[in-house]
């Protein structure tokens, strides 16, 4: 177990005997001696020990939970070594302390997310490169990346299966099938075999996705659910990034794209192990009511008209931004990876920054201004050439990638537990609806006007539009227990103490 000491005089000893509220909640047990009612660490004890010619000793010995990964063991490490000041957390820690359960849940999340990502973007990266060797026309990728959302009703399926069967044999399931599958496309003869099998991939990653968001929503603590569902979608953008890293091995030979897609078989110990210690959702595993979707329409209809209105602009603004900087700007691959890694990367602090915003200041105005801007500064950027193009691709993904979290978290909030996975999966639909109607329109009129920006002009209204609805019609759920938001699961919150932090394999 790790230990941390430091040594101070006795003049800062009355600032170190009061129990600390920051990246772990104290109570004192005992002279001297302090436990942890919440953070993310199994174990954990901070003591104070008389030492020579006035000087004190603090002695931390803690465990991090398990499934935490990444820089988080460090800058636990740095937190308790070096306290903030009272009252303030870090930049990166949630507004409100989780604790080791909500931790581990939230490590698990966060490597599927990463896979997740990979997955979701693999045709969206390497289509181009695909339809050279098939010989496929730009209307051919662009009805091919529409027809795969086929794959979503399969989603729809997955995702009310969650609701009746839990959420983590689904969620494992599902991700470690989709990496399986998503080698098998790797060999696929054809443009339309490799649409077949990524739609069965596309699929499966979408229930997953749509679970994730659900799963952090149900464990992390009411004033950090939006900040939850932001370390989601920055590890998404991670494993986005990873596809795009990988992106020069399409450059290789012919057919060196097929190499990307098998890849996602490094993933699958990873799978396994998350497998072994993620418990499932808190909120699923209390007694529930059954609720059906007779009351809930309005809710509904507010967020599928939200998803289908943002899908109609982001899908073609992304899918096809590799097609319009080959295309329409001559990049190689390797410069698309450069400029996809440069110019997208900083998007990781707009999620961030969203997501601490719409826990302490409102979703509604967070998500509304970062719609508004990325939005702008997306078509500005494909309207444009030389250093304006990188520039305003940088602030257009900061911008939109504040939406990310400020928004994604309504999906999970406004829905009762027996209802969640259903209700999200049939608003994912329609967004994909978007998408198909979106890739469709944008294909047609980049053909038709001899680019993209043009197009994506056009389709820059349905966001705009979602802006308004967002400040006009959205409740504000920030800081709200979910059984609060939805009454049908008024019943307390199972004991964090009382499920196991491990759970078989199944």
């Amino acid at each position: 177990m790790p230990v941390l000491t430091r040594t101070f005089t006795s003049d800062h000893a009355a600032t170190a005997g009061r129990p600390r509220d920051d990246v772990v909640v104290e109570r004192e047990d005992g002279p001297g001696r302090f436990v942890a009612v919440s953070g993310p660490f199994t174990e954990y004890e901070r003591t104070l020990v008389p030492g020579v010619a006035g000087t004190v000793e603090e002695r931390i010995h803690y465990q991090v939970a398990p499934l935490v990964w990444g820089p988080f063991p460090l800058l636990y490490r740095r937190a308790l070594a070096q306290p903030p000041a009272a009252g303030h957390r870090p930049w990166w820690f949630p507004p409100e302390t989780t604790d080791a359960r909500g931790a581990t849940v939230m490590g698990g999340l966060t490597i599927i997310a990463l896979i997740v990502g990979y997955l979701g973007s693999l045709l969206t990266q390497t289509i181009t490169f695909a339809a050279d060797e098939f010989g496929a026309s730009k209307a051919d990728q662009g009805a091919t990346l529409a027809a795969v959302r086929i794959g979503v009703l399969g989603a729809l399926a997955l995702a009310a299966l969650a609701d009746k069967r839990g959420r983590r044999q689904v969620l494992v399931w599902a991700t470690a099938g989709a990496c399986v599958l998503s080698a098998i496309s790797a060999l696929a003869p054809d443009l339309v075999t490799l649409g077949l099998v990524q739609a069965v991939v596309r699929g499966l990653a979408t229930a997953a996705g749509i679970l994730l968001t659900i799963v952090a929503a149900e464990e992390m603590p009411a004033g950090s659910r939006a900040f939850g569902i932001s370390l989601l979608s920055v590890t998404g953008a991670l494993g986005v990034g990873l596809v795009v890293i990988a992106l020069p091995l399409a450059d290789t030979t012919d057919n060196g794209w097929r190499l990307i897609y098998v890849l996602p078989l490094l993933f699958l110990p990873l799978i396994l192990r998350i497998a072994r210690i993620l418990p499932e959702s808190r909120r699923f595993v209390v007694a529930h009511a059954n609720a059906g979707m007779a009351g809930h329409g309005r809710r509904f209809w507010l967020l599928a008209t939200s998803a289908f209105l943002l899908a109609l602009f982001t899908s073609p603004a992304s899918q096809l931004m590799n097609e319009f900087l080959r295309d329409e700007r001559g990049f190689s691959a390797t410069r698309i990876s450069l400029f996809t890694i440069l110019t997208n990367t900083p998007g990781g602090l707009g999620i961030v920054i969203g997501g601490r915003l719409a826990d302490t200041r409102g979703r509604r105005l967070i998500g509304a201004v970062g719609t508004i801007g990325g939005v702008l500064f997306t078509v500005g950027m494909v309207l444009s050439q030389g250093w304006p193009m990188w520039t305003l691709s940088v602030m257009g993904a900061m911008l939109g990638a504040m939406v990310v979290p400020a928004l994604g978290v309504y999906g999970p909030e406004l829905f009762p537990t027996s209802l969640r996975g259903r209700a999200n999966g049939i608003i994912t639909i329609v967004g994909v609806t978007g998408s198909v109607i979106g890739l469709l329109v944008a294909g047609v009129l980049s053909d038709r006007w001899n680019g993209l920006g043009p197009a994506l002009s056009v389709l820059a209204i349905g966001p705009l539009l979602m802006a308004i609805l967002v400040l006009v019609a959205y409740p504000e759920t920030a800081h709200r227990e979910l059984e609060d938001i939805n009454p049908e699961d008024q019943l307390p919150p199972a004991d964090p103490t009382s499920a196991p932090l491990t759970a078989p394999v199944d």
